[in-house]
């Protein structure tokens, strides 16, 4: 097996080494090792934690740089063999509004090349994550000689394609993704749709975007015991449970899980809703933004129904889709919907909008139910439909492991090194894998 630190050359014409031995990856914005559900926490930082892991695991040192946001984080932190976290300083060692990062970036950028002469490290490609990120790549060659592939992971123009006035993304960010569309020497796209987008909309040459999804951890999320799972978390051994996990943000679609919600309030039995997202005060009092839902869901009469249990750790994430009878994804857009894929992992059937990825990673009545987006009767009805036929139920449970089991990270990893090690190479046609996760 490769060893990252075999220190010999490569010798050409001969595949026993691999042409990227070190790559950067850039999470600005976010770390991967932040506690999911909490502000700004999410799928893409499990995707990032996880890719650089199995990246790793195929003889890729991975270096992930973040923004330093408490002044008690340790420079470098291990997050699996190979793969390093580290926080560089910009701007305060406390959090700052994402909005607000862009002033900070040039900073960002030095620093990052800083450390790498500190340490003697030279990397062979740079993985920007997010448009902030982007953006740092770009500005890290005026130190490396480096090529950057870059992953959205959302984009300005889909967002704002369904959020409301208030939600919406700014100018700058919109403008700096057209011109990093340009700048990175690859772009990886989450979906079909987002590929289709930035080729046809966004005119990107067609060998310069790869659709690779991300993937699922199959040996954490996986079927288990029902009843044991209800009983570790504390809920009624017979009482249906739908379960909501994600961040707290307009466009996962809250809102209209709560008139859902309020739709089902009188069905019998009536069913309990698990929110995992959010922050918990001292006492365990949802706060912040979380605190604004849980006052929306009081004014309607309903949030004794919810069981609000605010951010958790990935690890114990599948206790909870094992306990649940579905899982709900009411978003209005997502570029690959990865809770809905960890949940029909764990053998849970889910209810998601037909919006982006999720389009592509539940199949319509194989592992789950697809209604349209912003439709609260339709969500109550198919949550209604599922909880309401064990035979249905049972059907959508046993589909959606086979569907889950296409997203392997192994797979995923596997087409993301062909990319890095094409770039790496110089080569910029045959870009793209053969393989189509998504047929």
């Amino acid at each position: 097996m490769f060893s990252p630190d075999y220190p010999g050359p490569s010798v050409f014409g001969y595949e026993t080494d691999l042409p990227v031995r070190c790559a950067a990856m850039i999470c600005v914005h976010t770390s991967p090792l932040a506690d999911l559900g909490s502000k700004d926490a999410g799928g893409m930082n499990v995707y990032v934690r996880q890719l650089a892991c199995h990246l790793a695991d195929r003889g890729v040192a991975i270096d992930i740089f973040t923004r330093r946001n408490d002044p008690a984080t340790p420079e470098t932190v291990e997050c699996c063999p190979g793969v390093r976290v580290i926080s560089i300083e910009a701007g305060p060692a406390a959090p700052v509004d994402k909005n607000d990062l862009y002033p900070l970036l040039p900073d960002f950028a030095a620093n990052v090349a800083l450390y790498s002469v500190r340490e003697g490290v030279r990397y062979e490609v740079v993985h920007a994550h997010y448009w902030l990120s982007g953006w740092v790549a770009h500005l890290l060659r005026r130190y490396w000689d480096t090529p950057f592939v870059q992953m959205f992971h959302t984009t300005a123009h889909m967002k704002n394609a369904v959020a409301a006035t208030a939600d919406r993304e700014t100018g700058l960010r919109l403008r700096t993704e057209r011109r990093l569309i340009d700048l990175a020497d690859s772009l990886i796209a989450a979906n079909p749709d987002e590929r289709a987008d930035l080729v046809w909309r966004q005119r990107t040459p067609t060998d310069k975007v790869c659709t690779v999804p991300p993937g699922v951890d199959l040996d954490l999320f996986v079927p288990g015991d029902r009843e044991a799972s209800r009983r570790e978390l504390g809920l009624h051994p017979d009482r249906p449970v739908a379960l909501f996990v994600g961040r707290i943000d307009p466009i996962k679609g809250i809102d209209s899980l709560l008139d859902a919600v309020r739709l089902l309030a009188h069905d019998d039995p009536e069913p309990t809703v698990v929110l995992i997202g959010g922050d918990l005060d001292a006492d365990g009092h949802p706060t912040g933004a979380l605190g604004e839902v849980a006052r929306a869901a009081d004014s309607m009469g309903i949030a004794d129904r919810i069981r609000f249990e605010g951010s958790r750790r990935q690890d114990v994430l599948p206790t909870y889709y094992r306990a649940a009878d579905v899982v709900v994804v009411p978003s209005r857009y997502e570029s690959f919907g990865l809770v809905a894929v960890e949940a029909m992992a764990c053998g849970t059937p889910v209810v998601a909008t037909r919006v982006g990825g999720l389009r592509f990673t539940v199949e319509d009545g194989e592992g789950g139910l697809l209604v349209p987006p912003r439709d609260a009767a339709a969500l109550a009805d198919a949550v209604r439909r599922v909880l309401g036929d064990t035979d249905l139920r049972s059907r959508l449970g046993a589909g959606a492991r086979e569907t889950a089991a296409r997203f392997s990270w192994p797979a995923v990893a596997a087409q993301i090194s062909h990319v890095y090690a094409r770039l790496a190479e110089g080569h910029r046609a045959d870009l793209c894998c053969d393989d189509e996760i998504f047929a």
